[in-house]
């Protein structure tokens, strides 16, 4: 029997528009994976926050977690492989954000590779919402300054605000750091008005996320179906041997999708994975 290898995006993908995986979808991807299906997803989000949304399914695979900077292992609760900004850019683009008068929320890991997201005193409406968004959130240690310390390891600075506030600092960055980082600059899909501007390593990004997948899980990146919606899915789908779109994604994605199934809110991926067991 072929083994089938799945990669799925989360919010606007998996789950429904207000980040629930529903019962239909848990159901599925559950029977998927007693079943033999390898599956896993592919997530801005950390272990934490990913967990909140989708830890009713029994998820063994390796997950690529804050858009492909880190690789973790669910079962032995350890970081696999990573992608981390040095702290000399860390710093860099802490200080060029405060220019701008802007503060990041800074994600890392610790000596004791602990999630931590370090932020000075928040003021601003997106960055207030976000954080309200995961009460009792253990990982947010608010400090008087952002100042870089060899402490932790950074998984990714996000800039969270209207998108006029954020694109001087945008174009900024990418006029004085070129490749030496990555960048996404999307709509939020839960803060109105809002976009996130996310700095992290070049190889920070779900492209050469799904590789180290890959290569953690000995398969080809062409035996892998991906699914997404938004535009930092771009990457999963430059390296998967099968791209699937659900209804709602962006146009750039469906541009480039195998095909287009169902939308997240009518559990279009969990259709199309149940449908694998009968292929």
């Amino acid at each position: 029997m072929k083994t089938h290898y799945v990669v799925t995006d989360l919010d606007g993908t998996l789950l429904r528009s207000d980040a629930i995986l529903s019962p239909f979808a848990k159901e599925a991807v559950n029977k998927a994976l007693d079943q033999g299906i390898v599956m896993s997803y592919a997530t801005a989000r950390s272990y934490k926050s990913s967990t909140v949304v989708v830890g009713d399914v029994k998820w063994k695979y390796p997950m690529v977690l804050y858009n492909g900077a880190l690789l973790f292992d669910p079962i032995e609760m350890k970081k696999l492989d990573g992608a981390f900004l040095s702290a000399l850019l860390t710093d860099q683009v802490i200080r060029l954000g405060k220019t701008f008068g802007l503060s990041p929320l800074w994600f890392a890991l610790d000596d004791h590779n602990e999630e931590r997201v370090l932020h000075e005193p928040l003021q601003r409406k997106g960055e207030l919402q976000f954080v309200a968004s995961r009460p009792n959130d253990t990982r947010f240690r608010e400090l008087p300054e952002l100042i870089y310390s060899d402490q932790y390891q950074t998984l990714i600075l996000t800039y969270i605000g209207p998108k006029e506030e954020l694109e001087p600092l945008e174009k900024a960055i990418r006029n004085q750091f070129n490749d030496a980082v990555h960048l996404h600059f999307m709509p939020d899909n839960y803060i109105a008005d809002h976009y996130f501007l996310e700095v992290s390593h070049p190889k920070a990004n779900k492209r050469d996320g799904l590789l180290m997948w890959a290569k953690h899980m000995s398969c080809s990146p062409e035996d892998i179906v991906v699914f997404g919606d938004n535009l930092n899915d771009i990457g999963l789908f430059e390296a998967a041997g099968t791209k699937i779109a659900v209804a709602n994604a962006q146009p750039e994605l469906k541009a480039m999708a195998d095909r287009t199934i169902e939308s997240n809110s009518e559990d279009g991926v969990a259709k199309y994975v149940l449908g694998l067991l009968e292929a």
